[in-house]
């Protein structure tokens, strides 16, 4: 990982969205690399807090910022003049859409149209990866996957603001950013991630520690339905090949890439439950009905292009992926010191790494 640590030694990072799950964990990550952070967030979108319990605040440069403010948001890009940008900050949960669709849609798409128009007038070389999520494509339950090339659509609010988010990223470049020199961009797409520190709401992990922390019977919407399963590690490293990449192959710049797991980590919610139970031995969930909003029964995605052009592959089995979730959680709850032991995990992690 010698390689990978070079690039982002005392280099400028902004991170949007540092307070969030996988913003959290990117921004120890980079941290432990010795990048100089600049994270920019909302406030803090769950509670428990996984910056917080991580204590990353007072080890970077932290800002809370609505990244709808442009005026603010360009004054503070300019001034930064970082080296990359990973642009992570969102609405993220389908749920939440429909209750606050208007929040989502502005968040999800005039938050990213924001961050292009701060940096289209940079000077300095920058690097920007821009994460959307796999639910930008026009769902259609194929069993093959989803590439790159296929339709971008959605009909919930999510779905809907990560579809129009794609538009306006694929119109900046064309129209300012294809042609300047000192600015490289990539889109990146992943689907459903767990990991350590995920407090976010009506979410599978959280809900899981939430209930069985507590002893109770945890109430699953679609135990049935599939999803592709990935640690939280595996994606971020994607992210960051992406960035590196980037740097020095001009022949992606543009480009949208796919950071799914094998076709092995397929599996359904229940599987999940099941696996998990083997490190919580009070694990009780039942069937709950909830036709308040809609969520596909099939997601997956086709990493072939990451595979081929960044060398990118999934390094964890799905019970890997589940052991080491469950693993940051009973060491939470025991009040380990969670800096370290996360620390820890992104090293084992990247012992596993296979390229």
């Amino acid at each position: 990982m010698k390689n990978l640590k070079k690039h982002f030694y005392k280099k400028k990072v902004v991170i949007t969205g540092h307070t969030g799950f996988k913003g959290s964990w990117l921004t120890l990550w980079l941290q432990s690399y010795g990048a100089n952070i600049y994270g920019i967030s909302n406030g803090y979108p769950s509670n428990p807090s996984n910056f917080k319990i991580l204590k990353l605040g007072n080890k970077i440069n932290h800002n809370i910022m609505d990244l709808r403010n442009l005026p603010k948001l360009k004054k503070m890009i300019n001034k930064i003049k970082p080296d990359y940008i990973f642009h992570l900050a969102a609405q993220s949960l389908v749920k939440e859409s429909f209750e606050n669709p208007i929040t989502t849609f502005t968040s999800n798409s005039i938050g990213t149209c924001n961050v292009l128009e701060s940096i289209r007038h940079l000077k300095n070389k920058c690097v920007v990866v821009i994460i959307t999520s796999d639910k930008s494509y026009k769902n259609l339950e194929i069993k093959r996957g989803y590439n790159e090339e296929d339709l971008i659509g959605g009909v919930d609010p999510y779905s809907a603001s990560k579809g129009c988010a794609e538009l306006i990223i694929k119109s900046y470049y064309e129209s300012f950013l294809k042609k300047k020199t000192n600015i490289k961009i990539g889109i990146s797409r992943a689907g459903n991630v767990i990991g350590g520190g995920d407090w976010s709401k009506n979410r599978i992990i959280p809900d899981c520690i939430k209930a069985w922390s507590k002893e109770n019977f945890l109430k699953v919407r679609n135990p049935k339905s599939t999803r592709p399963w990935q640690h939280v590690l595996e994606v971020l490293y994607g992210y960051l090949k992406l960035a590196t990449r980037l740097k020095k192959d001009k022949t992606i710049n543009g480009h949208a890439f796919n950071f799914g797991p094998n076709k092995t980590q397929d599996k359904t919610v229940n599987s999940l439950l099941i696996e998990s139970k083997k490190y919580w031995i009070n694990a009780r969930w039942l069937p709950k009905k909830d036709k308040s909003f809609k969520e596909s029964s099939l997601l997956k995605l086709d990493s072939s292009k990451a595979n081929k052009k960044l060398q990118w592959f999934n390094s964890l089995s799905f019970f890997e992926t589940v052991k080491m979730t469950m693993q940051w959680y009973l060491r939470y709850l025991g009040s380990e010191n969670m800096y370290e032991f996360s620390i820890n995990q992104i090293k084992r992690y990247e012992t596993k790494i296979k390229n």
